[in-house]
């Protein structure tokens, strides 16, 4: 049986063994669960963070934890909004709970280093907070061997990918909600929960420099998504997939001097 990178799939003598080393690292997936228009699954956050934490982790020996599959409130400038049917949302203290307790209790345990990969705009400064109470609660300091990265996976998106991936301009990350990117990734990664035949190709989303609320509804295009997938492409979506998690497990392995794994983990 191939060796699987999920805590889920390990017996508790097998995760004893993995702490034993003094060196595990944990990736803990982040999403949402949230209206991606009528051709995206709901749990589309949560999908792609956890194939991103799983291609790192394959690359660098790590385990990936069971996602956070819920996150904070939908914002009508980067995910539509939250009064949208199909977006389920947790407040920001239980997010920053949620982030507090599996820091705290990873870390207890005797795991090295602790990585969210986010997949949710929304929920970054919330998970942010959640580390930061726990690390101070545990007395580590700056400087200390145990740590917790944060990290959005489109932030490692490089230009020369957006350049392929957008070939008439990139729209911008605010808008890129339910649109080629998400919708060329899951392409890639899922494509039977995809329906193409349903996507409804309109113009981007125009909204104002402020957040007002209430919101105002109609704001939000009727489709739910805030730039239009038509152009999404499967091969696209192993371009970024690609290319991200290569650099994201390079920038990991730096930072946590470790060098990647010789050859992936077969899946």
């Amino acid at each position: 049986m191939d060796k699987s990178v999920f805590l889920e799939d390990l017996d508790a003598f097998a995760y004893r063994e993995a702490l034993a080393s003094g060196e595990a690292v944990v990736l803990i997936p982040v999403g949402s669960l949230e209206q991606h228009g009528p051709h995206l699954p709901l749990g589309t956050d949560t999908i792609l963070s956890s194939h991103f934490a799983e291609g790192v982790a394959r690359r660098l020996g790590a385990l990936v934890a069971q996602p956070i599959a819920y996150g904070y409130k939908s914002q009508q400038k980067s995910g539509g909004g939250n009064h949208l049917s199909g977006t389920v949302s947790l407040d920001g203290a239980t997010l920053i709970g949620v982030a507090r307790n599996l820091v705290k209790s990873f870390l207890k345990q005797g795991v090295r280093h602790v990585v969210f990969i986010n997949g949710h705009f929304e929920n970054y400064q919330f998970l942010y907070e959640g580390i930061d109470l726990a690390l101070d609660e545990l007395g580590i300091e700056p400087g200390a061997e145990q740590s917790v990265l944060l990290l959005s996976y489109w932030d490692f998106v490089s230009q020369d990918t957006l350049t392929q991936v957008y070939p008439d301009g990139f729209p911008g990350w605010d808008i890129e909600h339910g649109g080629v990117l998400e919708t060329s990734l899951m392409l890639h990664l899922e494509p039977e929960r995809v329906a193409m035949d349903r996507l409804i190709d309109g113009p981007a989303a125009v909204l104002p420099r402020f957040d007002r609320l209430p919101v105002v509804p109609e704001r939000t295009p009727a489709t739910g998504c805030l730039s239009s997938a038509a152009g999404s492409s499967t091969a696209k979506g192993g371009l970024l997939y690609e290319q991200v998690v290569g650099d994201l497990a390079v920038d990991l392995a730096r930072e946590l001097v470790r060098e990647p794994a010789p050859a992936v983990v077969p899946a």
